[in-house]
Formats: structure tokens, C-alpha cells, sequence
């Protein structure tokens, strides 16, 4: 009979792993306790150790949070802000006609 993986969620994950850190038990009474491998143990220990830097740095999550709802913002601004242009640049071409050259380049020529 074949055995289905098991998918433990991140709170357990970091339970175990912060029980292995502790120390109180060897890494085979948690693995018997918790019902996993004792390599799954190690590397969930592992795991928890190298991250544990990236909570003490600057924001993190959070940061990249706020950073994407901001992009997103902005991508919706610049949006908004092409449709006015387009729509000005129409009534523009519109009211003024086969001048609209005349009119737009005047301004760039030198004068003698």
C-alpha cells in the first residue's frame, strides 16, 4: 500500500523546528512526538536558522508589500494619464484642423 506525502503547514514547520532548536530532547524523541523523519527535523532547523537573520532586517515583507501596492498605483496613474493624452491629442488634431503641423513645429524653428 502506498503512503501519501504529508504537507505540514508553516506553523508546525516552525514549531518543530524551534523545538530541535531548544535542545531539551534529542532529534528522534521530537521525530517520534511529531510523527516526521529526523532529517526533516535537521532541515526544517536549518531552514529556520538561516532565515532567522531576514526578520531583523529592515521591514522585509512589509516592504515589498507596500513596494507592489505602490507600482501598482503608479501603473494605473501612467494609464490614466495615456488616455488623457490620447484623448487631448484627438481634440487637438480635431479643432485645429491640417494646421496642427504648422502649429506644433512653429515652435521649434529658428527665425532669420
Amino acid at each position: 500500500m502506498k503512503q501519501t506525502r504529508k504537507k505540514h503547514n508553516a506553523a508546525f514547520k516552525a514549531k518543530v523546528a524551534l523545538a530541535a532548536v531548544k535542545g531539551d530532547r534529542t532529534v528522534a524523541e521530537l521525530a517520534s512526538q511529531f510523527g516526521v523523519h529526523p532529517n526533516q527535523i535537521y532541515n526544517w532547523k536549518k531552514q529556520l536558522l538561516d532565515g532567522a537573520t531576514s526578520v531583523f532586517q529592515g521591514g522585509g515583507a512589509a516592504e515589498g508589500a507596500a513596494s507592489e501596492a505602490q507600482v501598482d498605483v503608479l501603473y494605473r496613474q501612467i494609464g490614466q494619464l495615456k488616455i488623457e493624452n490620447d484623448f487631448l491629442a484627438r481634440k487637438l488634431g480635431k479643432s485645429a484642423g491640417p494646421n496642427v503641423a504648422h502649429w506644433s513645429s512653429a515652435g521649434t524653428r529658428r527665425c532669420r
